[in-house]
């Protein structure tokens, strides 16, 4: 008979607080189901935090219980800014797809901050970098500031945030590029982005979902590489040009051009046979699935509920459901969006760091609060010295 236990039966089994055990729930190493006596609370499945236990009394070596916890692991820092629990985004507390229902951007950006920071209401636009692509405007953009803006070590808090602020609007104009023959591009960022891409008012506001969705994950790459560069007492503009660099990687933000290239081999092949290929290669299907949400991309499904994708995703959306058992994650819903828009092929990525450069900004100042330098040791595997 399957036994489920209480939070306090649970944590007390395994000597972890509460954010550890719903961490637990959200990487998908222990089920859990709503009581039926409280539907306030939760219950977990006994057998999952009997295999933890397990686990956690073996004698591991400390060096390997660092390397589990690099990659989708344990928590390995404290923050007050976003989690995930029982297959839900918050960011500080409140559900990110609720708050994409109704905020802008540069609303959730200062929730992100703490609260902390100016709400912009005359804006004097600065001069967009010159370079060929957004993309590379917004390298631009920050590598130029990164040479030129004071280290954020030593200045207070309000200043910084206050930057912090004025920098997200500055990457926004930097990706909406040069200002049109009438004159700058103004209001909110979504807006401006619309404008800029020729979206009408649906479309802006579907810009507006998106950016709000993906505007903080935790800890995810290009975060902790903000964070590692914020602890140096780099400025904040050096430790968004780190979040942007390691966003550019094709296992990150670059995921979105496998999408698109898993849709045109559907396209070619249908749908359900470009599924039946992959798995016959023993590969997985791009844009489906995600370690942090075993029951499904909340994400994903808050923005594909605002529009209708076209034939050849809905196709392999319901395809890839069925023969993996996996759920659409963000990556889908943004290439979906992308094409339904019929913007550039690199707007997925722009859009993806619009978003998370409200994150990264955040992630940056509360890194510099502890005061604590980012420096983890190596576990040598070369040559024996000498």
């Amino acid at each position: 008979m399957t036994q489920w236990i209480t939070a306090a039966e649970a944590q007390a089994r395994l000597g972890v607080r509460a954010q550890t055990l719903y961490a637990y729930v959200s990487r998908g190493r222990i089920e859990a189901r709503t009581d039926a006596g409280d539907p306030r609370k939760s219950l977990y499945l006994a057998d999952d935090v009997a295999r933890l236990q397990t686990r956690k009394a073996r004698n591991r070596k400390p060096e390997l219980v660092a390397q589990d916890a690099i990659a989708w692991g344990e928590p390995v820092l404290a923050s007050a800014i976003t989690t995930v629990v029982d297959g839900r985004l918050y960011y500080r507390g409140r559900d990110a797809v609720e708050l994409a229902r109704t905020e802008t951007l540069e609303q959730v950006a200062r929730l992100l901050r703490g609260g902390d920071g100016v709400a912009f209401k005359d804006r004097t636009p600065g001069a967009v970098p010159e370079a060929p692509t957004a993309r590379a405007r917004a390298f631009a953009l920050l590598a130029s500031r990164a040479a030129t803006d004071a280290p954020a070590r030593g200045r207070a808090s309000l200043a910084l945030a206050a930057e912090a602020a004025g920098l997200l609007d500055a990457f926004a104009d930097a990706l909406a590029g040069p200002t049109f023959a009438g004159g700058p591009l103004e209001g909110p960022i979504h807006a401006r982005l619309a404008q800029a891409w020729r979206c009408d008012e649906a479309g802006g506001e579907l810009i507006r979902r998106v950016l709000v969705l993906l505007a903080d994950h935790e800890l995810n790459a290009s975060t902790f590489a903000a964070r590692v560069a914020a602890s140096t007492g780099a400025s904040l503009a050096a430790s968004a040009l780190a979040g942007l660099a390691a966003l550019s990687g094709p296992l990150h933000g670059g995921i979105a051009p496998r999408v698109q290239a898993f849709i045109a081999e559907a396209e070619r092949v249908g749908a359900e046979a470009a599924v039946r290929a992959r798995l016959a290669q023993g590969l997985p299907v791009p844009g489906f699935g995600h370690p942090l949400y075993p029951r499904g991309d909340p994400r994903s499904e808050a923005l594909l509920e605002a529009f209708t994708p076209g034939p050849i995703f809905l196709e392999v959306h319901e395809s890839a459901e069925r023969l993996t058992g996996a759920s659409a994650n963000v990556d889908f819903a943004l290439t979906a969006l992308v094409s339904r828009l019929d913007l550039s092929d690199d707007a997925a990525f722009l859009m993806f760091a619009m978003g998370r450069c409200a994150g990264w900004l955040a992630h940056a100042l509360e890194q510099m609060r502890t005061g604590q330098l980012i420096r983890p040791r190596a576990r040598y595997v070369g040559p024996a010295p000498g």
